[in-house]
C-alpha cells in the first residue's frame, strides 16, 4: 500500500505541465540521439547534461532519463533501416531487423520493435516500482566499508564483462582512478596534481571529461572511419510497402517472447556491468533455442526483432536499481546520469527514497508517461527520424563539436575545463581505435572519489584493519556476490558473443 500511495504522489509530480513537458522533450531527444548512427544515450546524456542548467531538478532528472531510455527506442530504426545499429545494445536487432525489411516489410517491423521497447521498458519499470524499495531497505545496514566493496564491485564486472580486452580496461580504469585523485586531499587539506592551476583545487569535472571521451571521442572515430563520406544510401522505403501494420500472427507469435525477455533483460540489466548489450544478446539467443521457429532466426523473424528489442529496454529500467538504492552507476550511461543526481545536490543510496521521495517516484513515475509517449512517437514519427538518418556527418559533425563546446564552458565559464574536453575528445579517439574502455575510465572517475573516501572512513573505523571487511556480514555478501559474478560474467559475455557469431551466421 506504501508504494501505491508512493507511486500516487509520483504521478500527481510528474503530471505537471512544464515536467510533461520536459518529459516529452527528453523523450524525442533521446529517439534522435538513437537514430544517429555512432551515438549512444552516454554520448547524448554528457553533451546535453550542461542544457539542465537552471531547469527545475525533478523536470531535468526527468528529462535526462527520457534521454536515457528513449535512445533504446531510437537505436533500432536504423538496424531495421540501414542494417546500422545506432549503439550496441541494439546490435542484434540488426539480425532479423533488416532481413525483415528486406522483405518489404520494414513497416511491420519499425511497429513490432516499439510495442517489443514499450513491453519490455513498462515491465521494467513495474519491477523497479517494487522492488526498488526492498533494495532500498537492505542496503540501509551498509556502513563505509559495504560502499567501498560496492564501487569495486561496480569497477570489477565492467571490466570483466569487457573479455578479451580485460587488461585495457584495468588501464582505463586506473586512468580514472588517477584523474579522480586531482584536486585537495580532504583529509590532510595537500592539492594533488594541480600544477598550481587554481581551477584544479576542486578536482577534474565529470562533465568535461564525459562530453570529450563520448561526445568528441565517437564523432572522431566517425570521421576516422568515414562516415563522414557516406551518403544515405540503402534506406528501405517502407512507406511504399502495401502493409505497414503488423498482421495478427506477428502479435500472437511474440506475446510469450514478450514476457519472458522483459524479465531477463531486467535481471540482467541490475547486474552492475552487464547491461543492456548483454541483455539483447541473451534474449535473442535464448529465444532462438526456445522458439518452434529457431531455424528462421537471422532470415527475417519477428521474434527475433522482439527478443532483443524486449531484453535491452527491459535491461535499461533495471539498472536504475542499482543506481537509485546503492548510488553505484552500471554503466557509462548511467554513470552520467549519477553526475546528474550530484549535479543537483542529490546523492542515490540506501536513504535517497526516503530522503527524497518526490525526486525518486516522480522519476519512476515518469518513466511510465516515458514509455507510454515514446510508443506514440515511435510509430507516428518514424517518417521525421528516417530523415534524421539522411543528414550527413560532415554537417552534423561540425554542429556536435560547437554543441560540446558551449555546453562545456557554460559549466563553469572555464576555458581550462573546455580545453580539457577537447583534450579527452582527442583522448577518446585512440581509446576507440585501440580498444580501451571509456566506460570504465568514466566509471572509475565517479566512482574513484567516493571509494577513496569510503576506504578511508572504513580504515579509521577499523584502526588499519583490513578485517573489517570480512567482520561484517553484509560485508561478506557483497564480496559473495562479487566473486560470484567475476565468475559468472565472462560465461555471459561468451554466451552474448556466440550468440552473436551464430545470428550472423544465419543472416547470411
Amino acid at each position: 500500500m506504501d508504494i501505491f500511495s508512493d507511486l500516487v504522489m509520483g504521478l500527481t509530480i510528474a503530471i505537471s505541465p512544464i515536467n510533461i513537458l520536459y518529459l516529452l522533450i527528453g523523450a524525442v531527444v533521446g529517439m534522435i540521439v538513437g537514430v544517429i548512427p555512432g551515438f549512444g544515450p552516454s554520448a547524448g546524456l554528457a553533451i546535453l547534461l550542461p542544457v539542465t542548467f537552471g531547469m527545475d531538478p525533478i523536470g531535468a532528472i526527468m528529462m535526462l532519463a527520457a534521454i536515457y531510455y528513449g535512445a533504446m527506442y531510437g537505436g533500432t530504426i536504423t538496424s531495421i533501416l540501414l542494417n546500422t545499429p545506432g549503439e550496441s545494445a541494439t546490435v542484434a536487432s540488426t539480425f532479423d531487423g533488416f532481413p525483415l525489411a528486406k522483405q518489404g516489410r520494414a513497416g511491420p517491423a519499425l511497429v513490432m520493435q516499439a510495442v517489443a521497447s514499450f513491453v519490455g521498458g513498462t515491465v521494467g519499470v513495474i519491477l523497479i516500482t517494487i522492488l526498488a524499495p526492498m533494495f532500498a531497505q537492505v542496503s540501509r545496514s551498509f556502513g563505509p566499508p559495504e560502499y567501498f566493496l560496492l564501487a569495486l564491485m561496480g569497477m570489477l564486472t565492467l571490466i570483466v564483462m569487457i573479455g578479451a580486452q580485460w587488461k585495457l580496461g584495468v588501464i582505463s580504469a586506473l586512468i580514472g582512478f588517477a584523474l579522480g585523485t586531482v584536486g585537495v586531499d580532504l583529509e590532510t587539506g595537500q592539492s594533488r596534481y594541480t600544477f598550481g592551476s587554481a581551477e584544479l583545487i576542486g578536482g577534474i569535472y565529470f562533465i568535461p571529461i564525459a562530453i570529450g571521451l563520448f561526445g568528441l571521442g565517437e564523432l572522431f572515430y566517425a570521421f576516422y572511419s568515414g562516415l563522414h563520406k557516406t551518403g544515405s544510401g540503402g534506406i528501405v522505403e517502407y512507406d511504399k510497402e502495401e502493409r505497414f501494420w503488423p498482421t495478427a500472427q506477428d502479435w500472437l507469435s511474440t506475446r510469450i517472447t514478450m514476457l519472458r525477455c522483459s524479465v531477463l533483460g531486467f535481471v540482467v540489466g541490475v547486474i552492475p556491468g552487464a547491461g543492456a548489450t548483454i541483455a539483447s544478446l541473451m534474449a535473442y539467443s535464448t529465444e532462438r533455442s526456445l522458439s518452434k521457429n529457431g531455424d528462421n532466426f537471422g532470415k527475417g523473424e519477428m521474434a527475433g526483432l522482439v527478443a532483443p528489442e524486449t531484453a535491452n529496454n527491459a535491461a535499461s529500467s533495471g539498472a536504475m536499481i542499482p543506481l537509485l538504492t546503492l548510488g553505484i552507476p552500471g554503466s557509462a550511461s548511467t554513470a552520467v546520469l549519477l553526475a546528474a543526481f550530484l549535479l543537483w545536490g542529490l546523492r542515490p543510496g540506501p536513504l535517497f527514497m526516503e530522503q527524497n521521495p518526490e525526486f525518486a517516484w516522480g522519476l519512476i513515475a515518469s518513466m511510465y508517461l516515458g514509455n507510454m509517449a515514446l510508443l506514440a512517437i515511435s510509430i507516428f514519427a518514424i517518417p521525421l527520424f528516417v530523415q534524421i538518418i539522411k543528414v550527413p556527418y560532415r554537417v552534423l559533425g561540425p554542429c556536435v563539436v560547437v554543441v560540446c563546446a558551449l555546453g562545456t564552458f557554460s559549466v563553469h565559464a572555464s576555458f581550462v575545463e573546455t580545453f580539457l574536453m577537447f583534450g579527452a575528445g582527442i583522448v577518446g579517439f585512440f581509446m576507440r581505435l585501440y580498444g580501451f574502455s571509456a566506460a570504465a575510465l568514466v566509471l572509475a572517475l565517479v566512482l574513484g572519489p567516493l571509494a577513496e573516501e569510503a576506504l578511508r572512513q572504513t580504515m579509521t573505523i577499523s584502526r588499519g584493519s583490513f578485517a573489517i571487511f570480512v567482520e561484517r556480514p553484509p560485508s561478506l555478501w557483497i564480496i559473495a556476490i562479487t566473486i560470484a559474478l567475476v565468475v559468472l560474467l565472462p560465461l555471459l559475455n561468451r554466451f552474448g558473443n556466440s550468440s552473436s557469431g551464430k545470428a550472423e551466421k544465419a543472416g547470411q
